[in-house]
């Protein structure tokens, strides 16, 4: 017999369980854990675990907030809902419990190790089943999967079966590191981004610091984190000084966060999770004014790729936004969907038709093209 039970907190739901169910990831339940510590506004969390004779089989995380549905919006779209919001404060705003996280590229959904492919199946659609039931004890309407990974065609059946609305998401970006050095990485790229990458090496660059701790900087990285994320559209969450310092502590060797300096000023950071098979790029924030005079973004991509050369990692996974850059660079793109379905079916039938206008590749070439790209 399955039981299947909801938690408002990881530390509900043994370690190495939850583990079991995703082997091998890096934003594993000590990560959540960290994110559970950092206590970043506007999100609750929830935890779905199937249970059978006391054993975790299945389990997925979630949860609830204020979701603004023009989140995903650019340029002028963007432009013009802000103003819409001066006007109408609230309009696009609606409750929403969604499976996934704000702060991971993908839903992880995962089942024990040994549980049957054959099986896995199943028990997905039961985790559903119970995000549904969970969100309906907590009076929201709108229910989404977060970007379900085209890796996981099992989850993307289960959704698509359930009857749940679909669009694109943002694309996830990864390097494969197939080259054995900086030179030979160089050589795969276009001729102008190979001419532009030479030349930013062969001048002087930022002093590179890697930390485990960043007790005393938290003041200047999020200074360089507002200023960074002010420059976005697409924002979802913010982050807390406390998230950069509970990563830390909490994954110990598995995380790190790279500063550039100038002189003694701290012009850029990148917070990094790694392992022996995937570096990836977190956060990366920067002075914009310093970045133009030393090409802190192409330093740190340059930086970054050379470490999984030299540490022998073959995947460097970075992120879900500059997509023209990323592009530029030789990344590789992994599809993503957002699936949802509203309750309400006048409701349902209204998002079908606002989904045309707030898709993410809609006002962004460049991700339209890496949507294209996506596997």
């Amino acid at each position: 017999m399955i039981t299947a039970l909801a938690f408002s907190t990881i530390e509900a739901i043994d370690r190495a369980a939850w583990n079991d169910c995703f082997p091998a990831e890096l934003e594993d339940w000590d990560y959540y854990r960290a994110v559970e510590q950092a206590g970043l506004s506007g999100f609750q969390w929830r935890y779905l675990a199937l249970y059978e004779d006391d054993a975790l089989i299945a389990a997925a995380a979630a949860f609830t907030t204020a979701y603004s549905l023009d989140t995903t919006l650019q340029g002028q779209g963007k432009r013009l809902s802000e103003q819409v919001r001066r006007w109408w404060p609230g309009l696009f705003d609606v409750p929403l419990y969604a499976l996934g996280s704000p702060v991971t590229e993908q839903c992880h959904v995962g089942t024990a190790r040994h549980i049957e492919s054959a099986r896995r199946s199943d028990l997905l659609r039961q985790l559903l089943r119970l995000a549904r039931r969970d969100a309906d004890q907590a009076g929201i309407g709108l229910l989404a999967v977060k970007d379900a990974s085209h890796r996981d065609s099992q989850w993307l059946q289960v959704c698509q079966a359930a009857g749940l609305q679909s669009m694109p998401g943002l694309p996830s970006a990864e390097l494969p590191i197939t080259f054995g050095s900086i030179d030979a990485y160089l050589g795969t790229l276009g001729k102008s981004t190979r001419k532009d990458l030479r030349r930013t090496l062969r001048a002087p660059g930022p002093r590179i610091e890697w930390r485990r701790s960043v007790e005393g900087l938290l003041p200047r990285m999020m200074q360089l984190y507002d200023a960074t994320l002010s420059r976005s559209d697409l924002t979802f969450e913010r982050l807390s000084p406390d998230y950069f310092r509970q990563v830390l502590k909490n994954l110990d060797d598995r995380a790190a966060c790279v500063l550039y300096w100038v002189g003694e000023e701290l012009v850029a950071f990148n917070l990094l999770l790694l392992d022996e098979q995937r570096l990836v790029d977190k956060f990366f924030a920067h002075d914009l004014a310093r970045t133009r005079e030393h090409s802190l973004y192409v330093r740190s991509w340059l930086a970054n790729v050379d470490y999984c050369i030299e540490h022998g990692i073959p995947i460097y996974a970075c992120g879900q936004a500059g997509y023209a850059s990323k592009l530029r660079l030789g990344c590789s793109f992994i599809g993503n969907t957002l699936f949802f379905r509203h309750r309400n079916r006048l409701l349902d039938g209204l998002l079908r038709v606002v989904k045309t206008f707030i898709r993410p590749d809609r006002s962004d070439s460049a991700m339209a093209a890496a949507i294209s790209e996506a596997r």
